[in-house]
């Protein structure tokens, strides 16, 4: 479907407008990139579930908040919607949009379990108003070493490793490392018990050091020639001891983490760096913000919105809004479909199901695999 002729008359200047439906933390990020660029997005509300969530939001966030989405549409003029909504509700809302042609991001995963993808996919695949909020392939650090491996300087990427986030986003940078799409992969999947301290959590930091389990799952993910390693502790994205690990290897070099290694020519290996480029650092009396990301040679990824301020998970968030307003409004790249989307959730799921059963789960190509 014509993205331009379902969503109809749409504005191709100002701010890109959306709003969200859901109410809960991730839908701080949302707001949080409105208010420090309202040149470039303007949030239009929130829909939520009770009125005394909505009180709380008009106060505390300073836009407007319905309890109906129907309510919400007429007064605001939207270029897409956000569902910020949990996962077992997420398909039905998307399905919701999607019945009114209103282009639809959806907050990760888009369904919980295969069924729900499949049933998801069957609902609304074909209408192609549907992208997902996969921010980590565009965060500054993954999306440079994305542009460092499509220079050809490891080759033939064959190997990822990844020890970051979880689940479906892990997924999603070992495909984008990879360059991975939807071929079937071989998954198996183990899981440990072991005592780490866990000084902070969503509720902030904690007084209480003394060591307790978290389970660990290493899963392989065997594509045929190209292979991904998953490695992920429970609550690691909040823990500062234990920190982020990337391992990308290819038939010519291998980047390990920041650290390229390649072989340049015959009896040549090189070694390099990815550098970040920032301001406000020791002598510099500019704001501290990121400017870019080169590896000695070239500038690999440069900031889009330097001077906002912003962290570099709210730059990934930032630029996924951005790339679906243009979507929208002119047609351009897909910032994350839901075939994407729901490709990663369905090889997450079988880690799970692998490290459950502790058997191999062999994945197959799916209908959004077209």
């Amino acid at each position: 479907m014509d993205i331009h002729a379902a969503h109809g008359a749409h504005r191709t200047h100002g701010p890109i407008r959306y709003g969200v439906v859901g109410s809960g933390y991730r839908t701080e990020a949302f707001v949080r990139i409105a208010e420090r660029m309202p040149e470039r997005f303007t949030l239009e509300g929130v829909v939520t579930r009770t009125e005394t969530r909505v009180d709380e939001i008009v106060e505390d966030w300073q836009v407007p908040a319905y309890t109906d989405l129907g309510t919400f549409l007429e007064h605001h003029p939207v270029d897409f919607m956000i569902t910020s909504t949990p996962h077992a509700v997420t398909p039905s809302v998307i399905g919701d949009l999607v019945a009114r042609e209103i282009p639809v991001l959806a907050e990760t995963p888009p369904a919980p379990d295969v069924d729900g993808l499949r049933a998801l996919w069957k609902n609304v695949g074909a209408s192609g108003l549907v992208q997902v909020a996969e921010q980590y392939p565009y965060a500054p650090g993954n999306a440079a070493r994305r542009a460092l491996l499509e220079t050809g300087a490891l080759g033939d990427p064959t190997w990822a490793y990844v020890s970051s986030t979880q689940t479906y986003h892990a997924v999603a940078l070992l495909r984008h490392l990879l360059g991975v799409e939807f071929e079937p992969a071989r998954v198996s999947a183990q899981q440990f018990e072991l005592p780490v301290v866990d000084p902070q959590t969503r509720a902030g930091w904690a007084d209480d050091l003394e060591p307790q389990n978290r389970r660990t799952t290493l899963a392989t993910l065997d594509f045929g020639g190209r292979v991904g390693v998953y490695d992920y502790t429970d609550n690691q994205v909040r823990n500062p001891i234990r920190g982020n690990r990337m391992l990308v290897r290819g038939t010519h070099g291998e980047l390990a983490d920041d650290q390229l290694t390649r072989l340049a020519a015959p009896k040549q290996p090189l070694r390099s760096e990815l550098t970040r480029w920032q301001t406000g650092e020791y002598l510099s009396f500019e704001e501290r913000d990121l400017y870019q990301i080169g590896d000695g040679e070239r500038v690999l990824y440069r900031n889009p919105y330097f001077g906002a301020r912003l962290s570099e998970e709210e730059i990934a968030v930032a630029t996924l809004l951005e790339r679906t307003g243009h979507w929208v409004r002119d047609g351009g790249e897909p910032p994350y479909p839901l075939a994407q989307a729901a490709q990663d959730q369905l090889l997450a799921l079988a880690i799970a199901e692998s490290a459950r059963n502790g058997s191999v789960v062999q994945t197959e190509r799916e209908d959004w695999a077209g």
